[in-house]
């Protein structure tokens, strides 16, 4: 398969937030930055627009960013949310639903290739166990929505063999650079794109005392899930004020003149 006008959408995962780049927009990098760049070595007119945004939940985002996206003319869109929305404790999966299915059948029918995502198991991250049912039926709802429409489903539901530690920020909420460019390669697999892209070595993480774990822990509880529950209760986002990082189709360095480091 080949693409020329790639357009990204969804929330911090899309947007890159865990792989730092003071050098890109937002200063983030990302799965999809690194997905576009192996799609730009394959043509000569490529372009790529990344209108993602941080903490949006889906409904935002079918609200901002589908009209965008479809005045841009893609050929390839990829989009994920419901992240933001599952961790709520109340949720109406299936009116989130409808909506999903209403904005990715608008995407395929102005002629868009859809690749769209399931959640990846919050059972194997102790702080998000809590909504791993309400994940389980917010993802059949998405294997329904892509195999309706003929959209390619990236399934991090089924994605196995690492630890959180090795794949996620220290926030354990966003991807780090090793997982972003484990997940852009996943993301190519998916599409049928051939490529060179060899996927990351998982590095490999101290086994902890229980003493150690509580005390990390008590540590993340300060640093990240107090701010995140005091954004909740306040009504505020961490995406308040953040514009997307690629509003246009922009062409992109292409993957063979990337730095060989692509994990930073």
């Amino acid at each position: 398969m080949e693409f020329h006008r790639y357009v990204a959408l969804g929330d911090s995962f899309t947007e890159g937030v865990g792989d730092a780049d003071p050098s890109r927009p937002n200063g983030v990098r990302g799965w999809a930055d690194r997905v576009a760049e192996v799609l730009a070595s394959r043509t000569d007119d490529f372009g790529y627009a990344n209108l993602a945004i941080r903490g949006r939940k889906l409904p935002a985002i079918l609200e901002e960013q589908l009209e965008p996206a479809i005045a841009l003319q893609p050929d390839l869109v990829t989009i994920h949310g419901g992240g933001n929305d599952v961790l709520r404790p109340r949720v109406d999966l299936d009116a989130l639903a409808a909506a999903y299915d209403e904005g990715v059948g608008r995407l395929t029918a102005a002629g868009a290739h859809v690749a769209l995502f399931t959640i990846a198991d919050p059972g194997l991250n102790p702080s998000l166990k809590f909504a791993r049912g309400r994940v389980a039926v917010f993802n059949e709802w998405a294997r329904e929505i892509a195999e309706k429409h003929g959209a390619t489903l990236v399934d991090m539901w089924r994605m196995r063999g690492w630890k959180v530690a090795q794949i996620m920020d220290v926030d354990r909420l966003h991807m780090s650079p090793v997982g972003h460019a484990y997940m852009a390669v996943q993301v190519l697999d998916a599409l049928g794109i051939e490529h060179g892209t060899v996927p990351p070595a998982f590095p490999d993480v101290p086994e902890l005392t229980r003493r150690e774990q509580l005390a990390t822990d008590a540590q993340w509880a300060r640093e990240h899930l107090a701010p995140w529950v005091h954004r909740r209760i306040t009504g505020r986002s961490s995406g308040d004020g953040v514009t997307p990082k690629r509003p246009t189709l922009q062409p992109i360095t292409p993957a063979s003149s990337v730095t060989p480091d692509t994990v930073r």
